[in-house]
């Protein structure tokens, strides 16, 4: 029991800005099961942005609702999917071969294209969240939190880790069955949530959507990189969150 709360609070510290105790937690097995939890850490991210949704659509248009949800994300989490997205695009922009683009996207400054990508990226989940009926954004935000962080986790099962060494080297390997278990659990749970509440067809589209973001990241960076980094784990979320969100607007 004290091996799955301190590989939970491994996870919550690595994922949010959440102040939690490093002292005692860390080892090398935990910081390797902690992936079990991303879904479940994708759940609390979305619970923040789903409460401020409501509270602030008491109060405000749901424009302004939508774009204070998306702050709270960006605010729990310290922006640090967004931040992989941008160095991502500044990465797989400027670098002409694999070196040069890992040399980038290890470069704190923002480039041309990770900026561009930052602003499309947020206008296409602010305004993709505003086209969806109101009452569905805040079990849309919980979904897509927790869904898009699966897909993370689907990364780092399925393929290597580029770098000698970095923020993602210490949760890279196989995924042991226990990590897909929980994992999965926690999804499913997600999941069967929506479907008591909403048609199933809803729920495929958005997933269909989220495979495709998942699937349109990994096209642009695994072939030149040979594999993915700790940034590129951030892009994947982000287009996979997006996903689901095109993905419902086209079945609304």
């Amino acid at each position: 029991m004290k091996n799955e709360v301190a590989s939970f609070l491994l996870a919550l510290q690595l994922l949010t800005r959440f102040p939690v105790k490093f002292e005692g937690l860390y080892s090398p097995e935990r910081m390797a099961n902690s992936i079990r939890y991303y879904p479940l850490i994708g759940l609390l991210v979305g619970g923040l942005s789903a409460l401020t949704f409501y509270v602030s659509h008491a109060l405000f248009p749901v424009e302004i609702a939508v774009i204070l949800a998306i702050i709270a994300g960006l605010f729990v989490t310290g922006a640090l999917h967004e931040d992989g997205l941008a160095d991502t695009f500044d990465g797989m922009g400027g670098g002409r071969t694999r070196e040069k683009a890992l040399d980038i996207m290890k470069d704190s400054r923002l480039g041309t294209y990770g900026a561009l990508a930052l602003i499309l990226a947020l206008a296409l989940k602010a305004y993709s969240l505003m086209t969806i009926v109101p009452t569905l954004i805040p079990l849309t935000l919980l979904v897509g939190h927790s869904l898009s962080r699966l897909s993370t986790v689907l990364v780092i099962a399925t393929s290597r880790y580029a770098r000698k060494d970095g923020t993602g080297k210490s949760v890279s390997g196989r995924v042991s069955m226990a990590n897909w278990v929980i994992a999965l659990l926690t999804s499913a749970i997600v999941m069967a949530a929506w479907l008591a509440l909403h048609q199933p067809l809803s729920l495929i589209c958005g997933c269909a959507g989220l495979v495709v973001g998942h699937i349109l990241m990994r096209l642009f960076f695994e072939r030149k990189l040979e594999g993915y980094t700790g940034d590129n784990l951030g892009a994947v979320q982000q287009t996979s969150e997006i996903g689901f969100y095109l993905g419902l607007v086209a079945w609304a």
